[in-house]
């Protein structure tokens, strides 16, 4: 049992230090982005990118291959869009409890850019879950969509950082820590944070959280009262959504297809296209795939930490109620 234990908190410390084993290279890099068509024969398109996950720009790491980072995969797409003229709405598609706050901001300033330069029509279809961050980059919309049985809301800021002082004073363990100023370890899981480490880390969630409210009160036209329910970052099934005024329609992927046809102007034989970087057959818009088939690298320690439940420290515009699970 003791050598159990023992393990378990090696691993542990591995992890959370961000050790890593050596990647081994096994699977040959993705292949360009290439166009499909979903449906439709019109020459003028719909573009459907799909969120779909944790927004990260960190590569996706799993036990035998790497994936590109959302964030670089979903920008690759907006960029391949920009130079086609014949795109002249973007479907965004959500299927995701948020992520983090650097990663999502990105997302959010990427696609707004791209809407601006372009000028095409955006409407999001919000599928089981798009809350905190996946709310957040839903923004730039001019409609959205959520799907009878979404998950929306959470919009506010979380800080989550693992603490392992208490285990490892359990078995004689200590981290000797020298340090030019007082509030240089802070945030460190060897130590229980102190009230003034407490008050920083809560400042800090605030002002990013007030960042948050401030864009859902520029993009969506809703009352103080109803921003004052939804700053509780609380989660709502469509319909009460809809009712706070943070969706315009309780609808299908069909329902948000033909909202952003009608946007852009064009007929309902307007072709509804997506990339890929692999074909797949019977493919049609639930398709939430968009990452390559094939990986690069094999990565043990970022598996360890999803079968020990490990959370790496950061602050997230993310639903914590999935936390445990990435």
């Amino acid at each position: 049992m003791r050598a159990r234990d023992l393990t378990c908190m090696i691993l542990l410390i591995v992890v959370i230090m961000g050790c890593s084993l050596p990647k081994i290279n096994l699977f040959p890099q993705a292949g360009p982005l290439k166009e499909v068509t979903l449906e439709g024969t019109g020459e003028e398109k719909v573009l459907v990118i799909s969120v779909n996950g944790v927004i990260s720009d960190q590569p996706k790491e799993k036990m035998l291959r790497s994936q590109p980072s959302m964030v670089q995969e979903v920008v690759a797409h907006l960029k391949r869009a920009e130079k086609d003229p014949k795109i002249k709405a973007l479907l965004l598609k959500v299927n995701s409890p948020g992520g983090g706050v650097t990663a999502s901001d990105i997302l959010f300033h990427e696609i707004s850019a791209f809407k601006a330069r372009s000028g095409v029509k955006m409407v999001v279809a919000m599928m089981d879950l798009a809350a905190s961050g996946g709310y957040y980059i839903s923004l730039p919309a001019d409609w959205i969509v959520a799907h009878p049985t979404t998950v929306t809301g959470s919009i506010g800021v979380i800080f989550a950082r693992p603490q392992v002082s208490g285990f490892m004073e359990k078995y004689g363990f200590a981290m000797n820590v020298s340090k030019s100023g007082v509030h240089k370890d802070m945030g460190s899981p060897f130590r229980p944070a102190n009230p003034g480490d407490e008050a920083i880390f809560q400042s800090l969630t605030d002002q990013m959280a007030s960042r948050f409210h401030h864009l859902v009160k520029t993009h969506r036209n809703i009352t103080a009262e109803q921003m004052d329910l939804v700053a509780s970052a609380r989660v709502y099934l469509a319909p009460e959504a809809k009712s706070l005024g943070l969706v315009d329609q309780v609808g299908y992927l069909n329902d948000a297809i033909a909202k952003a046809k009608s946007l852009a102007g064009i007929g309902d034989g307007a072709r509804v296209v997506t990339y890929r970087r692999y074909e797949s057959e019977e493919d049609n818009i639930y398709n939430p795939e968009m990452q390559a088939q094939a990986g690069s690298a094999v990565s043990i320690a970022p598996a360890l930490t999803a079968l020990m439940g490990a959370q790496e420290t950061g602050f997230y515009y993310m639903w914590p109620a999935v936390l445990a699970g990435r």
